[in-house]
Parts: C-alpha cells; structure tokens; sequence
C-alpha cells in the first residue's frame, strides 16, 4: 500500500475542496491511503507543511492540491513558479514523490472549473512514481 499525504491550498477552497474529494476517491480506488491531510493558506504556503511531512516515515509521497486564477497582475505566475520550483527540490532533497496538483496559473474561474480532475491526476502521478521508484531500489 502506498500512503499519502495531502497538502490542500484554502484559497479558492470551493475549488481545491471538490479536487480533494476527487484526490481522495481515486487514491481510495488505487488502494492508497490518505495518512495525513493538511490546509494551507495557499500554493505559496505549501513547501514547509510538505517538509514536515516528507520527514515522516510513514509517508511514501505526498500530492499537492491548489488553485492559482489569473488576476490582474502576473501575482498567480510568481505564486506558481515559486511553489512548483520549491515542491520539485523537497522532492530532491527527500527521495519523495510530491505530485504537482496545483492548477494554474494564467487559467480563468471557467479553466479552473474545468480541472478539477487535477486532483485525480496528481494522485495517480504519486503512486505511479511509488510503485516504480520501488521496482529499481
């Protein structure tokens, strides 16, 4: 079994609530287990609760759950990039998978509606990266 960890961003939680629901049935239908969960603030705040949970040894890989719009500024371009960058070191820095599940940025309220399924997606990118990290330790 591979256990999750799920960091959800609360900005946009209408949004990044129904891609947990959808995060949490397809790790249920891949037989995951969803240890642990937490709520960050946003996608910017996410790289120190996923530190904290990389550093748990019942944690195979964690998925990351957010939602970037478009404002009126470049703003969801920086918290994106920064996010996605850090997310990908900690991965480094901890032999862990961490899935990026974070949708956005340059994307409408509309886009963002429609990639919901990201949710999904970022789970099933964890315990593939998992289950094949395994097949060559």
């Amino acid at each position: 079994m591979v256990n999750l960890g799920f960091v959800i961003a609360e900005f946009n939680r209408d949004l990044t609530y129904m891609m947990e629901k959808v995060a949490e049935e397809h790790a249920e239908f891949l037989g995951a287990d969803v240890k642990y969960k937490i709520v960050v603030p946003g996608a910017f705040d996410m790289p120190l609760a996923i530190k904290r949970m990389l550093e748990k040894d019942d944690i195979d890989a964690v998925v990351t759950i957010g939602c970037v719009i478009e404002g009126d500024t470049e703003h969801d371009e920086i918290v994106v990039h920064n996010a996605a960058r850090k997310i990908a070191d900690l991965s480094l820095e901890y032999n862990k998978p961490v899935a990026l599940g974070i949708s956005g940025p340059g994307m409408t309220r509309l886009q963002a509606e429609e990639r919901i399924d990201y949710g999904k997606r970022a789970v099933e990118a964890a315990v593939k990266m998992v289950k094949r990290l395994k097949s060559i330790e």
